[in-house]
């Protein structure tokens, strides 16, 4: 492994959160930082998600019961899942795999690896807001999962098992209880799982920005350009931007999250197993005072509502597809209409309806550690839904990798040697 030393540069390939968390954690530490993207801080991906920092996320997609799951939905007809048939013709390879991981011991690796990552993480965050001025952006009141029926509430019987068993706090509401916390929502929820352990924020976006702030302010620097050209440069590394100008690091980070499939194998001949989990989100106005206090879950229908500062945010679940393939809204407003049976809402907010892709490897971990057969080159990618949850302790653990520290974490559940080779 090649270590880094004080006063090093390091180019890091990508600004939404995990890029950005990075970059901060290296120049805490006293390297030299650059970080370059083509839109800025935290416009892509990080953009759009539902801002919640859940200890729930450690449940991956690919869990032991999606088997069973498996033929309804290759009928269409879930909700929270839709696909595209030539879209999971260009990541067929990868959902063989992620499929092979859909199994007990798999399970147990991942969610063990991602309950560490997250709460690491929380504690990084809560720290990192408090310094980058936006701690008033957080809200401790948890988050919801709501059931439609008593038959829904018995099918997410695993996913509440798993919670238990790592110790997440929840609590089983009945509807009165739901009312009291969230008295807006219409009485259509036979139970709600009130996931205490989780926090969330009103513009993800927003704390993507602070925290690039603040890392320009400790002496970092932030391009807004895109990287054309990785190459070798003596001990080291340079990239090529697009504006004709050339970055000379020590180091390289890519935390490029969906693009950096094709990035390393432009730019390394890598063949990464990434797949696409897209989702979208729309903004609604609120109507006649209703309000949310926390994000909830519509587990019948797989959308999230959460507060944000620019209304209500509406975010579906899975599209798997091609990342470059045109939006399709028909997930999103069959979300619309049953967010309304929910909710009540106006008119949809200015804002125009979004896309982004979740960048997700087999086995549903991110990979974080030096490329095999690359010194010098880092890798920070592979979050899938879970980045912005997870990029505060992504960067923690690999700024411990680079300089050789005692890392907080167990790195091993995600070396990149898991997917690739020297």
């Amino acid at each position: 492994m090649t270590q880094a030393r004080l006063g090093q540069q390091v180019v890091v390939l990508g600004a939404g959160m995990v890029g950005i968390a990075c970059a901060l954690s290296l120049r805490q530490r006293g390297l030299d930082v650059t970080v370059i993207d083509p839109l800025g801080p935290g416009a892509a991906t990080s953009h759009g998600n539902a801002g919640v920092l859940a200890r729930s996320s450690l449940m991956p997609f690919n869990h032991p019961r999606l088997w069973s799951q498996l033929p309804g939905l290759l009928r269409g007809r879930s909700p929270g899942f839709r696909y595209h048939p030539l879209g999971l013709l260009d990541q067929w390879r990868w959902g063989l795999s992620f499929l092979a991981h859909a199994r007990e011991q798999a399970f147990r690796d991942t969610t063990t690896a991602l309950d560490a990552l997250i709460r690491h993480s929380g504690t990084v965050h809560r720290a990192w807001m408090a310094a980058a001025g936006v701690a008033h952006r957080r809200r401790d009141e948890g988050w919801l999962f709501l059931y439609r029926s008593e038959t829904g509430f018995g099918a997410g019987a695993f996913g509440r098992e798993t919670l238990a068993r790592f110790g997440v706090a929840t609590a089983v509401l009945a509807p009165h209880e739901l009312h009291d916390l969230e008295p807006h929502l219409q009485p259509i929820f036979r139970k709600a799982l009130w996931v205490k352990d989780a926090s969330s924020v009103d513009s993800p976006g927003e704390v993507v920005r602070a925290y690039a702030r603040w890392l320009v302010e400790l002496g970092g620097r932030v391009m807004t350009s895109e990287a054309t050209r990785l190459h070798r440069d003596g001990d080291g590394w340079s990239v090529d931007t697009a504006g004709g100008g050339t970055q000379r690091a020590d180091h390289v980070v890519i935390a490029l999250g969906p693009w950096s499939r094709d990035f390393l194998r432009q730019q390394l001949g890598l063949k990464l197993p990434m797949g696409f989990e897209r989702g979208y989100h729309r903004h609604l106005n609120p109507v006649n005072g209703a309000t949310l206090n926390r994000p909830v879950y519509d587990t019948a229908a797989g959308y999230v509502l959460a507060p944000m500062a620019q209304g209500l945010r509406l975010t579906t679940g899975v599209e798997l597809n091609a990342q470059h393939a045109p939006l399709r809204p028909g997930q999103l407003n069959a979300a619309e209409r049953a967010a309304r049976e929910a909710l009540a809402m106006g008119e949809r907010t200015a804002e125009p309806d979004w896309l982004g892709s979740r960048p997700t490897l087999p086995d549903s971990r991110p990979m974080v550690g030096e490329c095999p057969g690359r010194p010098g080159v880092w890798l920070a990618l592979g979050h899938q839904h879970v980045g912005f949850s997870t990029g505060p302790g992504t960067g923690e653990l690999l700024s411990q990798l680079m300089l050789g520290e005692p890392t907080t974490i167990d790195p091993r559940p995600f070396r990149p040697q898991r997917f690739l080779r020297a």
